[in-house]
């Protein structure tokens, strides 16, 4: 598939696909196919290679970075007539995150294409939300220099701005249901139930809790992420305001 690369690609283990298929999920082929592997190659791989070194993602992350923030600005102006800069801001940065952007790479199973050396591998790298985030703006750096604005634009509207409505209440979760609970006059309180794992790879599950009762539980690699996700399930299981 890179037959100019072949020493970096006897090393990389991809569970049954190759980076063709990740073209396929964004819907868009590279030209210059050694764009995609820099963009998906950390670090921690390429200081590993002794030989015919690839640069990593982090230019192409600064690039991405600044694209997105061109895009989605442009994006909430133009729909949004209505709204003054502050609250302009504040969605714009909801929705660019580092956790939103995470979640977005996960949507087309981002971390599982990224090329990362063996340490970052085993103290779970491949979860991490910030490298995750960073290959998703890494890869629209690509595809910016690789197919120019209108191809960049065209995968941050797809993959990062689409179905706003239920990723900002994913994102907002836990503020959402905070606010709710104050509203009807109600204590909003969590507990941690467990946590296992070794250091690199923690699972916390924490409960949320309404008035002394328990009303959804969640699991993340944080105590946070874990609040989030017991938020956003009670949200789910009460979209009304009453809980």
């Amino acid at each position: 598939f890179f037959p100019m690369l072949p020493c970096i690609w006897e090393n990389i283990m991809l569970p049954n696909e190759d980076f063709s298929s990740l073209e396929e999920k964004i819907g868009y082929e590279f030209q210059d196919k050694k764009l995609l592997l820099q963009a998906l190659t950390h670090s921690s791989f390429s200081n590993e290679q002794k030989i015919n070194k690839h640069p990593n993602y982090e230019r192409l992350e600064f690039l991405g970075d600044a694209v997105l923030e061109l895009i989605s600005s442009q994006f909430f102006f133009e729909h949004y007539p209505e709204w003054k800069e502050g609250q302009l801001t504040r969605v714009r940065s909801s929705m660019v995150c580092e956790p939103a952007l995470a979640y977005c790479a996960r949507d087309i199973s981002l971390q599982k294409y990224i090329l990362l050396g063996k340490g970052e591998e085993a103290t779970g790298g491949r979860e991490r939300d910030s490298i995750v985030s960073d290959v998703m703006e890494a890869v629209l750096g690509a595809i910016y220099l690789d197919g120019g604005f209108e191809e960049a634009k065209r995968y941050v509207h797809q993959w990062i701005l689409s179905d706003l409505e239920t990723k900002q209440l994913f994102y907002d979760s836990k503020s959402i249901l905070q606010e709710r609970a104050q509203k009807v006059g109600k204590e909003l309180t969590y507990h941690l139930v467990s946590e296992s794992g070794p250091d690199h790879d923690k699972a916390f599950v924490i409960e949320a809790w309404i008035d002394g009762k328990c009303v959804g539980s969640g699991t993340g690699k944080s105590k946070k992420s874990a609040e989030q996700q017991a938020a956003y399930a009670v949200l789910m299981k009460s979209p009304q305001e009453n809980l």
